[in-house]
């Protein structure tokens, strides 16, 4: 039975690029823990500013934070407030100096992660799973999706027995590699449980497809160079000709000479009817 395979992973190094940007050799452990703290924190304390990811990147002294959020303003506060107090609260966590970046989302219907924690809070608020599924695929595909799937597993609408139901709308090709596919995923806590939530969208390719003409137009340039480099090499040789000596007459030019010396004497010759006058 095939199993569906991480979206993210799938493509990192080649479509996506890695959200920790450090390298370490002796530190890896306690620097990895350290950044589960910071998203955690990040994530949990900032619920509310609808928070899709934290990109950490690591230099010799000071550690920079980058927080894509689809509600900048309630991360950023009145005059950067909230900001200085977040800071002070991350240094406060790692012992390292911090700067904060933050990112605003401009389409948060595009985005995975945000979409399926809206799932999630719907489902959390009593609302019907599939009205939820649908109205969300729905909504994601008119702001241009080309593809997207939703689905939920757990005790939907309070059974016993957990399953599966998911709502798709367009194509979305996980064994594309070129295809800009986003995954998100989220879980609901309700009376019954814990459901989980996973979104797919399909953005459309990242790496377009060459055309015939395109593969063929290399083939066909040495052919077409090949004319003007003999032409070239050929007016050099015609030129030279032009200016080189005359060669020797061979032999059946001497052969031929006489009758036409015969019929047109040089000038330095005596005349045949000069001699016969003087005679």
């Amino acid at each position: 039975m095939g199993q569906k395979v991480h979206p993210t992973g799938f493509r990192l190094g080649i479509l996506y690029d890695w959200q920790s940007k450090w390298f370490s050799d002796h530190d890896y452990r306690a620097l990895l823990q350290e950044d589960l703290v910071v998203r955690r924190y990040l994530t949990e304390s900032m619920r509310d500013a609808g928070v899709s990811q934290v990109e950490i990147e690591r230099n010799a002294n000071i550690v920079t934070v980058t927080i894509h959020t689809a509600k900048p303003g309630i991360v950023i506060g009145r005059s950067g407030q909230k900001v200085d107090e977040l800071r002070n609260r991350l240094e406060a966590l790692t012992g390292k100096r911090i700067r904060v970046n933050i990112q605003e989302i401009r389409m948060p219907e595009l985005d995975a992660h945000l979409v399926a924690r809206s799932i999630a809070d719907q489902l959390e608020r009593r609302v019907a799973f599939r009205r939820a599924l649908r109205q969300t695929v729905q909504r994601t595909m008119g702001r241009g999706a080309q593809g997207c799937k939703a689905m939920v597993a757990g005790r939907l609408g309070g059974i016993e027995m957990s399953r599966k139901e998911s709502v798709m709308d367009g194509r979305v090709p996980l064994h594309t590699i070129r295809a800009d596919i986003d995954f998100g995923q989220a879980e609901a806590h309700t009376t019954f449980g814990r459901i989980g939530v996973k979104v797919w969208i399909y953005k459309g390719e990242t790496l377009p497809e060459k055309r015939p003409s395109q593969e063929s137009a290399p083939a066909e340039a040495p052919a077409a160079s090949a004319a003007p480099i003999g032409a070239t090499q050929a007016e050099p040789a015609a030129q030279a000709g032009s200016q080189a000596p005359a060669a020797p007459p061979g032999p059946e030019a001497a052969v031929e000479q006489p009758p036409a010396a015969a019929d047109a004497p040089s000038a330095g010759a005596p005349a045949v009817e000069g001699t016969e006058e003087q005679g």
